[in-house]
């Protein structure tokens, strides 16, 4: 490893200083062995001389010099324990001590420290030194050996501590791989700056306490959370480390353990901890974390979805959300930097949207950047750290305009955690695939519109503003089996560039109450940033009048689907309901919905269209019929399986796809559906 000349002259400073040290424990052993002093000249003779000042690095701020005299003061040993550490280290680094340990004892298997030999040894020993409680062993700087009384058991140093005496970062192994190093972000947008100046603020006043209070984040922005607390915890002096709550499940010895090991590292680094505690759901796993907060003194910021109460611990709370519209766009702006020009940039299709208040775009490619970005802004909510990956990434794209590049890099970043939740519907369909009456098209181009301009309307106009409560895009989708309601969201998806993702409510729901609504409470957090529409396929199971409660389970089912649409009210992108049995469905729950689209059996005329459209131009047909195939009184999910299974039976025939073909196809689709056609809908086929 590399290091600086100032660094690595400390580092050769604080190695002579530990020897120099050593040296005067040898004498001193030397002294209780009968031995002569000659430590003392072999010191002066090879030159050992406390720190420098232009070598310390913590000299400028008045800090002690040496690795051992920063762990002296922040863990506030006394001069004999300071001994007794060096006694211990002594043993490791100096070839030859432990015979001194035998002689001085006067036994040749006792080659080791003991506490007996330190209170003989040194001048200054007291016996507070030996109590759990004394910062020797409360910091587990010394380890007792098992098998013997407490002042003969062998003695050894912890080995983290000794390469933190040697000038080498090792954490307690209590925590090792359970925290790991935060930086203090270089900026921060201006909401959570002000954030992380009042917390800043309110801990200085807050270090004599006892047990100081506690900082708890509480909001959406995971991210943005870490960077407050680092920010705070950096005006005041404090390297920030960073704790996943999930951790610390165990019992309540190895929770002590941890919060030990923590303290110990606080104090040495002058560290601040920062805990993750969004994955904090279970009563126990609060539980957990309250104990932990409990067992040291050090600062300490939590963040969490929702506000959370320790029982000992004093809390103070802040909101730390994503940031606003506005500052995301400075962040865009910031983070897609000079390296994409704005002479080239140029919105997809589907963000003709206005360029807002403001002064008047130099040129069409500023004018094209500000539209996207109000567009991304409105659609993507995103915090800082999503950002600047999503405009790397974007940055990496290659083969499409920049403003492409932009969209399908927000659209990619969105959907990371919510893949794992429910599944991306990859099939692009247009407007043009679609078969419905009039009204119902229109009715579907109004939730395109209402998505495309929800930032004018809400934000800019501000209506609404005083009532946000039902301002999200909750669609329910009506009608039998294979009338299209999944393609109308695949058609939404397409028009809006956004994703479709099908969430299986039979994997949500949960026998166990309230595991259901934390199930969806997963789902509509991950989908928040992406803004993706989301479809809850045939969901009529769990809906039902609240009249009917028969069984204790009905009355949490109906609370199950209260949470459902006040998720789907607040949620700004698009969430679809799709049922067989609109009459199944509380009246009072519709009127939450701010869309509902009939998909009706299609008629005569329509099912000949479906046939002609599933019917490419690259599939060879001959005699087909759509005019006798729409005789068939099917709807336009079943019409597709049989084009489909005629095909594979002219190509398994390697023939063009006829009459035929379709009539066994359509034998085999009734009779998956439990009926027989009759001769007026099939006759004439063969």
């Amino acid at each position: 490893m590399k290091f600086d000349d100032g660094l690595s002259g400390w580092l050769e400073a604080n190695q002579r200083a530990l020897l120099a040290e050593i040296a005067e424990v040898r004498a001193q052993l030397g002294r209780v062995a009968g031995q002569a002093e000659q430590t003392a000249q072999t010191t002066q003779a090879d030159g050992v001389e406390p720190l420098s000042e232009d070598l310390d690095p913590t000299r400028a701020a008045g800090g002690p010099s040496s690795a051992l005299d920063i762990a002296c003061v922040r863990l506030g040993l006394s001069s004999f324990e300071r001994k007794v550490v060096i006694l211990c280290a002594a043993l490791e680094l100096e070839p030859g001590f432990a015979a001194l340990c035998a002689l001085a004892q006067g036994d040749r298997a006792r080659d080791y420290p003991t506490f007996a030999l330190a209170l003989a040894a040194f001048e200054d020993a007291h016996w507070s030194a030996l109590a759990p409680s004394s910062p020797l062993r409360r910091w587990n700087l010394i380890e007792l050996q098992p098998g013997s009384s407490l002042t003969l058991a062998p003695l050894r140093i912890n080995e983290a501590f000794l390469h933190e005496l040697a000038g080498v970062c090792e954490l307690d192994p209590r925590i090792d791989g359970c925290v790991s190093p935060v930086d203090a972000p270089a900026s921060l947008v201006s909401t959570h700056a002000e954030v992380a100046r009042q917390i800043a603020q309110l801990l200085a006043l807050d270090v004599s306490r006892a047990l100081p209070a506690a900082v708890l984040l509480a909001g959406n922005d995971r991210a943005g959370q870490q960077q407050v607390a680092a920010q705070a915890f950096a005006q005041l002096g404090f390297v920030t480390f960073e704790l996943d709550a999930s951790v610390l499940a165990g019992t309540t010895d190895e929770l002590e353990a941890r919060a030990r090991g923590w303290e110990r590292e606080a104090r040495l680094r002058n560290a601040a901890l920062f805990v993750d505690a969004h994955s904090v759901v279970e009563p126990f796993a609060r539980e957990s974390l309250g104990r932990f907060l409990e067992r040291f003194a050090t600062p300490v910021a939590i963040g969490a979805r929702h506000p959370l109460r320790f029982a000992r611990r004093p809390v103070y709370v802040f909101d730390v959300v994503r940031p606003l519209r506005a500052e995301q766009r400075e962040l865009w702006s910031v983070a897609l930097g000079a390296a994409l020009t704005t002479s080239t940039w140029s919105a997809p299709a589907a963000s003709a949207t206005a360029t807002g208040e403001g002064a008047t775009p130099r040129n069409p490619g500023e004018a094209a950047l500000r539209a996207l970005l109000e567009r991304v802004t409105a659609q993507f909510d995103f915090d800082a750290v999503s950002i600047e990956k999503a405009a790397q990434r974007a940055h990496a794209e290659t083969g499409a305009t920049p403003g492409e590049r932009i969209w399908c890099a927000a659209r990619a970043g969105g959907r990371n955690e919510l893949a794992t939740l429910a599944q991306r519907l990859e099939r692009r369909t247009d407007w043009s695939e679609l078969v419905l009456p009039d009204d119902q098209l229109d009715t579907l181009r109004d939730i395109a519109a209402h998505a495309r301009h929800r930032s004018t309307v809400h934000d800019e106009w501000g209506v609404g503003k005083h009532d946000e409560r039902g301002l999200g895009l909750a669609a329910l989708f009506h009608g039998p089996s294979g009338t299209g309601k999944t393609m109308a969201a695949e058609v939404l998806g397409t028009a809006m560039e956004l994703d479709v993702f099908r969430v299986d409510l039979s994997q949500l729901v949960s026998k166990y109450i309230g595991e259901t609504e934390k199930n969806l409470c997963r789902v509509f957090d991950a989908a928040q940033a992406s803004g993706a529409i989301l479809l809850f396929d045939e969901c009529d199971a769990i809906f039902g009048r609240r009249g009917e409660v028969e069984r204790g389970q009905d009355r949490y089912a109906n609370l199950e689907v209260s949470y459902l649409l006040q998720r789907m009210e607040a949620y700004r992108g698009i969430s679809i309901l799709t049922t067989n049995m609109r009459n199944a469905i509380d009246p009072a729950f519709i009127r939450r919905l701010r869309f509902v689209v009939s998909f009706p059996f299609p008629d005569y005329a329509q099912r000949m269209l479906i046939w002609a459209r599933l019917f490419g131009p690259d599939v060879p047909v001959d005699g087909v019929d759509f005019a006798q195939l729409a005789r068939l009184n099917v709807a336009g999910g079943s019409i597709r399986n049989i084009v489909t299974y005629a095909a594979f039976l002219a190509a398994d025939a390697a023939q063009a796809v006829t009459m035929h073909h379709l009539r066994r196809a359509a034998l085999a689709e009734c009779a998956k559906l439990e009926r027989t056609p009759s001769e007026v809908e099939i006759g004439g086929w063969a």
